[in-house]
């Protein structure tokens, strides 16, 4: 029998922001500020031959880095696509996952282009997060 394998890396981040709730009834409907906590895991079976690295975690910082920084120091209600859509913490953990798989599809590091981005988690306090996954129809999710 084959063993399967493969490496994960994660990093977190960071970003402050006010938004409102649309349509919550409580007091999270009026307008008010986090310093969001962010967390972005990645995974693939190939390291570098040279460095024997998944991937330089400086290219997934500064990937992540690129993606808050549309949303840090805003009002995310006036903050695109978040004028339009609420901003949960769930949709900030799909926003970010989709921004983030486009820029390591479009990286020009070969590592960067074969990882696979497994989630992200978005939270607000340190007790409670929202996480997003994305996997092809027939995968299962990840674990």
């Amino acid at each position: 029998m084959t063993a399967r394998h493969c490496w994960r890396l994660t990093v977190r981040d960071e970003f402050s922001a006010g938004h409102a709730l649309r349509h919550y009834q409580g007091k999270c409907e009026n307008l008010h500020g986090h310093n969001f906590g962010v967390e972005l895991c990645v995974e693939g079976r190939d390291l570098t031959p040279d460095t024997e690295l998944l991937l330089d975690f400086k290219i997934l910082k500064t990937a992540l880095k690129d993606v808050l920084r549309e949303l840090d120091h805003r009002v995310l209600n006036d903050t695109p696509p978040f004028d339009r859509t609420n901003p949960s913490s769930e949709n900030l953990s799909r926003h970010i996952w989709r921004s983030m798989a486009a820029r390591l599809a479009e990286s020009p590091d070969p590592q960067a282009r074969a990882v696979r981005l497994v989630s992200v988690s978005v939270s607000e306090k340190n007790s409670q997060s929202a996480t997003y996954l994305e996997w092809a129809e027939g995968d299962p999710p990840a674990r």
